[in-house]
């Protein structure tokens, strides 16, 4: 009996070896559908969890067997957005730039925050699809796998061609569980703008101990709709910190090293940024979607 269950338990580690042997071979690497990750928000400032959620999120889709996750993007929002306390884009485009100089594959892009207007995360999406499927080819040289050697393909497997390429790149927004919340507060996402973000690109979620995403998705039909698409991933090494906190800390002189790549930090000190002042901008202004979209249903 013992020779038995040897033999099975054997067996079993041979056929798991011979998985994980494919699932990292050059070939499945190139089978898998990759993914680039898109973080739209304010970054006033960014932080050390904004960082995390870009690991935490390629962590989650890779181990799916199904996804080779290829680069990553930070799109700050523009100052036309009116947020409240939000400083200058210039600032907080060049901090997020300072805290993924040594990343070998997440990059700021600061289209967004230079438009005059507020642009609508979907369109902003859009944006980024469209200059991604033009540029399809190039992300074959990126090499963000955890194991290097074996995800480089050799030029003769990659002879299929530009549209079949392009079928295999997904562009996904990558957010918090609030974004998630938000799309149930009236007026500041256009219903069709969410089928479009969820429907069409699909979404990854990061969410936190004490927060139902899940719930959110149940209690939407149209999150419901499209939960196919819709990757919920747990973080579940507790991390709170929020850019509120970051800037009320440093409003009150308290240190926030360790909160913020060191870079950023030194930034801030240097630029003398956030201030009682600066917390009170946009303090009397509407939110840039309320506004629009109030308008709209007027």
């Amino acid at each position: 009996m013992m020779d038995y269950h040897h033999n099975s338990l054997c067996a079993d580690r041979s056929r798991i070896s011979s998985m994980l042997t494919f699932m990292t071979s050059p070939m499945a690497l190139q089978e898998r559908i990759r993914v680039v990750l898109l973080a739209c928000g304010s970054f006033n400032p960014i932080t050390n969890m904004h960082l995390r959620m870009f690991e935490l999120a390629r962590d989650h889709l890779e181990d799916t067997g199904r996804y080779r996750v290829v680069k990553g993007i930070i799109s700050p929002v523009g100052d036309a957005y009116k947020k409240k306390g939000l400083i200058e884009a210039c600032h907080r485009v060049e901090m997020a730039k300072l805290a993924t100089e040594n990343s070998s594959w997440i990059s700021v892009d600061d289209w967004e925050s230079q438009q005059a207007e507020w642009v609508e995360t979907a369109k902003v999406i859009r944006h980024h699809h469209a200059e991604l499927s033009s540029a399809v080819e190039s992300l074959d040289e990126v090499d963000t796998v955890k194991f290097p050697k074996k995800r480089r393909v050799e030029e003769n497997e990659e002879s299929s061609s530009d549209h079949n390429r392009s079928e295999t790149l997904q562009l996904k927004l990558l957010c918090g569980a609030d974004v998630l919340e938000s799309f149930s507060i009236p007026n500041l996402w256009k219903k069709e703008d969410i089928a479009e973000i969820v429907g069409r690109f699909g979404l990854v979620c990061i969410t936190r101990s004490g927060c139902d995403a899940e719930r959110f998705v149940y209690q939407s039909d149209m999150l419901h709709k499209y939960r196919k698409n819709i990757h919920i991933v747990r973080e579940w090494v507790t991390n709170e910190i929020s850019a509120t906190h970051v800037r009320r800390a440093v409003c009150r002189g308290q240190s926030v090293r360790y909160l913020l790549p060191e870079p950023v930090v030194r930034y801030i000190q240097d630029q003398h940024l956030y201030s009682a002042e600066s917390e009170q901008k946009n303090a009397d202004v509407v939110l840039a979607p309320l506004q629009r979209y109030n308008r709209a249903a007027e």
